[in-house]
């Protein structure tokens, strides 16, 4: 499975099997997050076999079921923190679909247990990503139009286009699309691309503004453009 069908796939599942990671995927997700812990200076955590973070109230009421399995994803606190969470998470999220895994992006449903992560000073959790083998693939949801988030039309590059399809298909909290992307022309023989987020009370636009962008990135090619 590539990248781009991994996006097409992948839908948030809630409910999984009673069933441990394979040990072939869990070195495989390991090794990645090593790897993004360092490029996007984070602090991800792979918690395996260990139900209690989603046994609670919340969890219920989020309709969580055999979650034991979920990444930490935390880091220190900065501006930007949420947006490298949501960027480098997704890397994680689309990697586990290839892998035959399922997720769910967490942002409140989950409880804090002790000892099963670990904090360097100034560091905090900003949410938890839960996988495993989902008893269902999930189900899609109805998306915004690319013209009610960019500016694509019949002038701009295909690839423009293909890259805000992508995005519109990236999770957002409660399916809100609050981001926009914006086809700025060429300087220096770059192609310009310019992404904002919108308002929302329910937060997470900054998280959800990094996972768009990853995925804007997949489907319209990170070498044909430059970010502003």
């Amino acid at each position: 499975m590539t990248l781009q069908e991994a996006i097409e796939a992948r839908h948030s599942v809630r409910a999984y099997k009673e069933l441990p990671l394979a040990e072939d995927v869990v070195k495989v997700l390991e090794e990645q997050i090593g790897l993004l812990n360092r490029e996007g200076n984070l602090h991800i955590q792979l918690i395996l076999n260990e139900p209690k973070a989603f046994l609670g109230t919340m969890a219920k009421y989020g309709k969580f079921r055999n979650v034991s399995n979920y990444i930490v994803m935390a880091g220190k606190k900065a501006y930007d923190l949420d947006e490298r969470v949501g960027y480098y998470g997704e890397h994680l999220v689309l990697l586990a679909q290839t892998l035959g895994l399922n997720t769910c992006w967490v942002g409140l449903s989950y409880s804090k247990v002790p000892g099963t992560y670990g904090l360097d000073e100034g560091e905090k959790i900003a949410c938890y990503i839960a996988l495993g083998y989902g008893e269902t693939q999930g189900a899609s949801h109805k998306i915004k139009t690319v013209e009610q988030v960019s500016n694509a039309n019949d002038v701009t590059p295909s690839w423009f286009r293909k890259g805000v399809e992508a995005a519109l298909l990236a999770p957002t909290a409660v399916n809100q699309q609050k981001f926009s992307f914006e086809y700025v022309g060429m300087k220096n023989g770059h192609h310009l691309v310019h992404v904002k987020k919108g308002f929302s009370i329910i937060g997470y636009t900054q998280m959800d503004l990094g996972i768009a962008k990853y995925h804007f990135e997949i489907g319209a090619g990170k070498d044909n453009f430059d970010w502003v």
